[in-house]
Formats: structure tokens, sequence, C-alpha cells
């Protein structure tokens, strides 16, 4: 099997730096760590945050700290670092190579996605507090298995709210995904582009808030060992 992950992210309209910050890092014993970072508010300030706690966060991870380990040391970083006074919403993503798992930890109340062949599109919405204002902070963690077929979606609230300050029906992300899964559209790069396209349709054009989607899916297919990455930044 191979996963193949894609990112797409934009920021609000009309500010110079998305407050977003998403950063990978190769786990000690096997596999990667994408680690997805929504700071509060928006523009240089949000990105000061979010630049924080990724980079606490990539920091355990690549020494071999577990993923809710890391997770509550980026909390108790923020929250020595702001006072209590600033959050964030914090998501890590690890395809962990020793276990053959997904491992998802949220610190966020936007849900994540995940899709199987067997069972369809399972929501992991558990109650879930932002990292960085309350002292006792933990993530929400889920392990599932990696099998052929499956996908996973997570994203910043940037993506659920779309079209709620604009005029027009909130963005409903699930209902998005459950129709390019209707129309047997499995490749990450073509789902997040998509689900951030509409997002932005939604807002007019001028997203109101910092959008960041993530995605990753199991394909039967292995070419070979090589490992490959792509990344287009827009200048």
């Amino acid at each position: 099997m191979e996963v193949h992950f894609a990112v797409a992210k934009i920021g609000k309209y009309a500010t110079s730096e998305s407050g977003d910050t998403l950063e990978m890092i190769e786990r000690p014993h096997g596999g990667i760590s994408l680690v997805l970072v929504d700071g509060q508010r928006s523009g240089k300030s949000a990105k000061n945050i979010s630049n924080v706690v990724a980079r606490k966060a990539i920091q355990l991870l690549a020494e071999g700290v577990r993923d809710g380990a890391a997770a509550r040391a980026a909390h108790d970083y923020l929250y020595t670092y702001r006072k209590g006074k600033v959050s964030a919403t914090l998501n890590i993503l690890s395809m962990d190579a020793v276990t053959q798992t997904f491992v998802v930890s949220r610190n966020n109340e936007a849900p994540v996605i995940v899709y199987t062949p067997e069972k369809g599109i399972l929501l992991l919405d558990a109650p879930s507090e932002s990292i960085g204002t309350q002292r006792n902070t933990k993530p929400i963690i889920t392990e599932l298995p990696i099998t052929e077929g499956m996908i996973v979606v997570a994203y910043t609230d940037g993506l659920r709210h779309a079209g709620s300050l604009s005029g027009n029906p909130r963005y409903d992300p699930q209902t998005a995904f459950e129709q390019m899964v209707a129309e047997n559209i499995r490749n990450p790069r073509q789902i997040a582009d998509r689900l951030l396209a509409e997002a932005v349709e939604r807002d007019n054009g001028r997203p109101r808030d910092d959008i960041s989607v993530l995605v990753t899916a199991v394909s039967s297919q292995k070419e070979d060992d090589v490992r490959r990455l792509e990344a287009w930044l827009p200048l």
C-alpha cells in the first residue's frame, strides 16, 4: 500500500499572512506526522501563535514523543508562553509505520472525516477543546488501522464556517466529501482542492477566515520504495 497526502490552504482575504501553519516530520521509528495549527484571530499575530505551537509539537514528535504527549506539551507551552490568554486549534495526523495505523489527535471543535470502503464515512467529532486557555486541556486521540481505500480529511474551522459571514448558507465539508465519494473521487489533491475551492466560492471569492485542508488517502498501488513530495507555493 501507499499513503498519499495533499494540502490546500489560503489566507483570510486582505490579510498579509495566513494564521494557519502546517508542518511535517518523519517519525523516528518510521512513518510521518503532519501537524496543522490554527492560531487565534488572523494575520501575523495568529501566524506567530501557530508557528510556536507547530514547532513545539514537531520538535517532540521528532524525538519520539507520542502524539498525545506532544499535543499536551504544545498546549502547556502555549498556556505558559501567553499566560492563558491566547488559543489555537491543533490537529496531529500520524501515519505510524510500526503499528500500521493512523493516529488522529484533535484539539479542535472541527471534526475529522474518515472514509473506508467497508464502513463508509465516520465522523471523529467527540467534544474537543482548543489549546492555550484552559490549564488541563487534553487531546482526543483516535487510532485506526491503515486499510486500502481509506481517506482521512482534517481542516481548520475556516472551511466549515465559509459562507456564514457572507450572506450564504454555511459550507458543509461532510456533505461535500460524501458527494466526491459518490463521484468516485479518491485523489487527495483533487479532494483538497475541491473542498477549498467550494468554500472560497461560498465566501464570494473572499475568504472570511484562514482555510486549510489536509487529506490523506491509502491506495493499493506501490510503484517502488521511493518517497516523493510535491509542493506549490504562490509568491
